[in-house]
């Protein structure tokens, strides 16, 4: 087909190995993937690897939740803190 050289060629050759180059990374990446599936269905721990697998994901979603549904604290409302915080403290 084509030398080493990259896209010299006609496009509908480009287009066969771009393909081609495509579904072999999808096979192997296929194949690795049930590789994975196998061993851990072979594995006597299953339950408790899906169990930590959820408790995982839970804490991951409540840091998620965490940084983008709440507000953040009032910039003002922080130095206001500060400020009563440094001031000494009056004995009448």
């Amino acid at each position: 087909m084509t030398g080493e050289s990259g896209r010299s060629g006609r496009p509908d050759e480009q287009m066969v190995l771009l393909a081609a180059g495509l579904a072999d990374l999808a096979v192997s990446t296929l194949d690795t993937a049930l590789g994975t599936v196998r061993s851990l269905l072979r594995r006597s721990d299953v339950a408790e690897l899906v169990g930590q697998a959820e408790h995982d994901l839970r804490a991951r979603g409540r840091l998620v939740l965490d940084r983008y549904a709440s507000a953040p604290p009032a910039h003002l409302e922080i130095l206001a803190r500060q400020a009563a915080a440094r001031r000494p403290a009056h004995d009448d």
